[in-house]
């Protein structure tokens, strides 16, 4: 008996134990998918030419080197004439809101600010409603603080304007009455007209709304006597508006991871936006769904006139014209030619690349190194950003509801008598996965639907993904663009990346490629792409080495600054380094810090770097390779040649 009923209690312990391990097998299975996107990429493919240290070759420095002709440009917005502080007796108090995308929200608070101090009014921080129209964010960060730093903003901006956080409790509840004058300045309005239409109703009222739609309110090139408040400009963007720490914080642990073993790494921003590829014309350089939505897009822009256009147009001339963007694969090839390796780390830009990972594939097929921010970070650090917001229903598309057998029998009634038809065929099911998500719209319907809130709050998550890449960009060793100056004549992320860098440190390596000219190269070797002459791989090296300097700079200056001062802020914003002065002189000081940073880092390259024979014979190959590429060769000759070799 005794023996029995040990049995029984091991019989009964394994079924136990083995319940208990389909609980734990279940459990770790429903969790296994959460786990997996808390891993973060810590480690990149590295370049076999660089050895455990992380030396790099000649070839690969100069790839990475600083442009040496603009290392005489230097940052200095500080006011270089007579410039009254502010005083709280004013003309009165402006009010804004400011709609759009990210790089909108940046240009226009730097134009109130710029408006203001003209009016010399007190502004009350803006008002950004891509935040404050959305349902379920925190409400630790509402409206302005859900991007900028509050407190930094009034500081650093305290000898420019008066800047406060809300209007006095009385003037709120008569703005909540709608007592005060509102307008919608146009993107070029000009100082004359804020002086002449604005500054009479605020002597009036003390107090306005400014309604800002376009990302600007105040003309982007102003006469030399306003270059005082070009300047101010320039100390708002690059100065005044620094994001929240918790942006910050994460923006820098992202270069961090990006930079470890020492490696450099490009930033490279697609452009590929649906509203720019609408205005230009682009739909055919993309396939099924995402060309009907630019069509249906431009269709609306059209009938907005916002653009004067026709709606069908043939994308690849306007390709060739420069007003379409250089797709992922071209910028691939381009980096290719160029000469930087396969491994070259490669950081992606921009919170919407139109196209999806489809339009990536071929630039990820030549280099295995490019990542994002859901590469770098893990969910809980993004998640982090956003603080404690509150469940919101998820989109789900509902399809056209089927009738019933009752309705379908007064249908058949109400037509009279017919032959007897055949059976329909049975209805197609419709699958969750086809018609969810952001285009699901299109197969059923001739109109896009109006955003849900969950719609809502991912676009103010944008913001945090674009201000994100927008420091990871600033700070890169190389910058490349793939689509500024869009024509749209709106400011654009990737020209505010070039216009931050160029102020920063002008001798940073920002490409400016001309698109008209590549397109052309790029048709002239269109049979031939991955396996081109060594001719044409010259010229585009030539190109692309040419737009660093002084050649890139005028092409910017002429097409960006008239759509966006901050895409190019020389010389109103910057001063020279020369021996012979002149009225753009750098200031004593300036020079002497910058003479003690080379000197020391000199001193560093020094101790840590001491040239081999083997690197000596590389820069002797390069050096040949330069004489070869300055020689203009045609397109036409020499023999195909992989850019590998």
């Amino acid at each position: 008996m005794m023996t029995r009923s040990k049995i029984k209690w091991l019989a009964l312990g394994g079924l136990a134990l083995s319940f208990l391990s389909l609980l734990v097998h279940m459990f770790l299975a429903n969790t296994s998918v959460d786990l997996v996107q808390y891993s973060v990429m810590t480690q990149f493919i590295e370049d076999l030419n660089i050895d455990v240290v992380g030396k790099q070759g000649i070839r690969s420095k100069r790839l990475w080197e600083k442009v040496k002709p603009l290392e005489v440009l230097q940052p200095y917005a500080n006011p270089r004439s007579k410039y009254a502080v502010p005083v709280e007796q004013n003309t009165g108090f402006i009010y804004a809101k400011i709609f759009g995308e990210f790089e909108k929200i940046r240009s226009s608070i730097c134009d109130l600010v710029a408006i203001s101090r003209l009016l010399n009014a007190t502004l009350v921080i803006p008002e950004i409603q891509e935040s404050t129209n959305s349902k379920g964010i925190s409400s630790e960060f509402k409206s302005f603080s859900y991007l900028y730093n509050e407190e930094q903003f009034i500081t650093s901006l305290k000898n420019d304007i008066i800047i406060v956080k809300n209007l006095p409790p009385k003037l709120k509840e008569a703005r909540k009455r709608k007592e005060f004058p509102t307008f919608k300045p146009k993107k070029l309005a000009s100082p004359d007209y804020y002086i002449r239409e604005v500054l009479p109703e605020l002597k009036k009222s003390k107090v306005i709304g400014l309604v800002i739609m376009d990302g600007s309110c105040l003309q982007p090139s102003l006469s030399s006597k306003w270059a005082e408040y070009q300047r101010l400009r320039c100390r708002v963007a690059f100065h005044a508006l620094q994001f929240r720490p918790e942006i910050l914080a994460l923006a820098h642990l992202m270069v961090k991871r990006l930079r470890a073993s020492g490696q450099p790494y490009l930033a490279y921003h697609t452009g590929l936006v649906r509203e720019s590829l609408a205005h230009q014309g682009c739909a055919e350089l993309f396939q099924d769904v995402h060309t009907e939505l630019i069509q249906y897009r431009r269709a609306q822009m059209i009938k907005q006139k916002i653009i004067r256009d026709e709606l069908n147009v043939d994308s690849y001339i306007r390709k060739v014209n420069g007003s379409c963007p250089l797709m992922p694969e071209e910028v691939g090839l381009l980096f290719r030619a160029m000469g930087y390796p396969p491994t070259m780390r490669i950081y992606l830009a921009g919170s919407e690349t139109f196209g999806g990972q489809r339009v990536m594939i071929p630039l990820r097929a030549m280099y295995t190194n490019v990542v994002d921010r859901s590469n770098l970070c893990n969910k809980y650090e993004l998640n982090k950003l956003f603080g404690n917001e509150s469940p919101l229903p998820s989109n789900s598309f509902n399809p056209t509801p089927k009738k019933t057998s009752k309705e379908l029998k007064k249908e058949w009634d109400k037509t009279g008598p017919r032959p007897r038809p055949l059976p329909p065929p049975p209805d197609r099911p419709i699958y969750q996965h086809e018609k969810e998500g952001w285009y699901g719209w299109v197969a059923e319907k001739d109109s896009e639907p109006d955003p849900s809130p969950i719609d809502l709050r991912d676009k103010a998550h944008r913001l945090l993904w674009d201000a994100l890449d927008y420091v990871v960009s600033v700070e890169a060793d190389a910058f490349f663009p793939g689509f500024n100056n869009d024509g749209s004549g709106l400011p654009d992320f990737s020209s505010l990346v070039m216009g931050h860098r160029l102020y920063e440190l002008a001798s940073a390596r920002t490409y400016r490629p001309d698109r008209k000219f590549l397109g052309n190269l790029f048709n002239s070797t269109q049979d031939h792409l991955y396996f081109p002459k060594r001719s044409w791989i010259l010229a585009a090296r030539k190109h692309l080495n040419d737009s660093l300097g002084e050649e890139g700079l005028e092409r910017q200056s002429i097409q960006s600054k008239p759509m966006s001062f901050l895409s190019h802020p020389i010389p109103e914003c910057s001063c020279t380094i020369s021996k012979t002065g002149g009225n753009n002189a750098c200031p004593k000081w300036i020079e002497a810090s910058l003479f003690k940073s080379r000197l020391q880092e000199s001193t560093t390259v020094n101790e840590n770097e001491q040239p081999d024979d083997d690197e000596t014979d590389e820069q002797q190959t390069d050096l040949e390779d330069e004489s070869k590429t300055n020689d203009s060769p045609s397109l036409e000759e020499d023999v195909e040649m992989d850019p590998d070799d």
